[in-house]
């Protein structure tokens, strides 16, 4: 076993097998993420041993993502700024007959929601994650009401919270809480003042609040004279051209209190674009930050930070869309929770190699690939492996996604998380077809 056996390292289950059971597991839904558990898996045993390990009463979601928590924070530890993304999403099981899911949008529809914490460098670099809130909401009464077991918006101020520990473990790291509109709440940024800030926080601001002097906070910000301009390029989305994007920048330090008159310092940046295309939204961003902002480098630094936000919705993308979470099919939302731990790994690591393919060009492909998946993506693009050069991680990167359909023309730029996806699924089969063809000679 390789990047698995690693990753889960310091994995106690309570028993040897189960650990290797659990590493195992890792490598072949890494090997096939958009298959069923049946067909990642080798044989009828290795199935057999996959239900039993989400079945098995001494595992759960924190036992199997708990060693992957611990390489995160190695991770961090090695960067003097690390980016703690936060988000949510649904995952939507309507059809499958799940003990415990509860109602999304609507009652009808079956599911759970799933808040983590995942962790990137400013340069993107995926570091993993370190938290994550799942729960599934009760269903409504009888008077139209949902029981109150759970405050969803605690999540916010609790994720801080366990951001913060993390950070106390590492002193020569600064911790960046980054959340979108959601997150801008009040409750929040009294609680990091009330912890003293050991993460600063970054949030992307929802609400217009009243200043002490009367005043509407974004049009009090707007008022100022700008600091200057940043540029960048606008990667394309659903519904998104690519294109240049040139932002006037407003800085202002402000107070902002709720009804009950608790107040909070805050730096806000409005972000906004200049002469967008015609029939195109401006791209503007209006963010909240308890670090001081003093001149324009510092805004770019906040602004940047808040678009590698980004990262936790590609992440989201390759965990439903590559990894299909959505499809699994167990009986109970515990048996589910650990498939889902595993995956969310995977997920990571799949992003990871992609990112590590665009900001580390030069690393050698053998520090995140095997000898064996590194000789497979040659062989499927028929080429041969360079014996003079040692292969960078880009080159066996972009192998990787020409399997999956990636063209690799110069024009193409770099391969995206789905043709990777597509692309490790083939060569990883190709890879386990060497190692078996090198261990039984005879059958060649």
């Amino acid at each position: 076993m390789g990047w698995a056996s690693e990753e889960l390292g310091g994995i106690d289950l309570g028993d040897a097998r189960l650990n290797k059971r659990a590493a195992l597991l890792a490598e072949r839904l890494a090997e096939s993420p958009a298959d069923s558990i049946p067909h990642a898996c080798q044989g009828w045993a290795e199935i057999q041993a996959a239900y039993r390990l989400f079945n098995h009463e001494c595992v759960d979601f924190w036992s199997i993502m708990n060693p992957h928590i611990q390489c995160t924070m190695q991770r961090m530890s090695a960067n003097p700024v690390v980016l703690c993304l936060q988000d949510t999403t649904t995952l939507d099981f309507q059809g499958q007959d799940i003990d415990g899911l509860g109602p999304l949008q609507f009652e009808s529809q079956k599911g759970m929601l799933l808040h983590p914490t995942y962790v990137v460098t400013p340069g993107r670099e995926p570091l993993g994650l370190i938290d994550s809130w799942n729960w599934a909401r009760e269903p409504k009464q009888k008077n139209g009401k949902r029981p109150e077991t759970i405050n969803e918006s605690e999540r916010w101020v609790e994720g801080y919270e366990r951001i913060c520990e993390s950070a106390a473990q590492l002193p020569d790291t600064r911790c960046i809480y980054v959340g979108d509109r959601e997150s801008d709440m009040l409750a929040l940024m009294r609680r990091a003042v009330a912890l003293d800030h050991p993460a600063d926080w970054l949030v992307r601001a929802r609400h217009d609040r009243a200043l002490p002097d009367g005043r509407k906070l974004f049009a009090s910000v707007a008022e100022q004279k700008p600091s200057g301009t940043v540029n960048f390029r606008f990667r394309p989305r659903r519904g998104v051209k690519e294109r240049d994007v040139v932002q006037h920048v407003y800085v202002q330090r402000v107070t902002i209190s709720d009804k009950n008159g608790d107040a909070v310092e805050a730096s806000c940046v409005i972000a906004r674009e200049q002469n967008p295309p015609e029939g195109m939204k401006p791209v503007e961003w209006r963010l909240l930050s308890n670090r001081a902002v003093e001149d324009l480098d510092q805004a770019a630094e906040l602004i940047n930070w808040y678009r590698a936000r980004w990262e936790i919705e590609m992440y989201f993308d390759i965990l439903k869309n590559g990894c299909k979470v959505e499809s699994l099919q167990l009986k109970r939302l515990a048996s589910l929770e650990v498939a889902l731990a595993i995956f969310m790994i995977v997920a990571w690591r799949i992003n990871r190699l992609m990112r590590l393919g665009r900001q580390c060009p030069g690393m050698e492909a053998s520090l995140v690939f095997e000898a064996d998946e590194i000789r497979a993506a040659y062989a499927m693009n028929r080429k041969k492996v360079p014996k003079d050069t040692v292969p960078t991680i880009n080159e066996v990167v972009r192998l990787v996604a020409m399997a999956g359909g990636f063209i690799g023309r110069k024009s193409d730029g770099e391969p995206g998380a789905k043709t990777l996806w597509r692309g490790l699924e083939k060569i990883m089969s190709f890879a386990d077809g060497l190692r078996y063809a090198r261990a039984n000679p005879e059958t060649g």
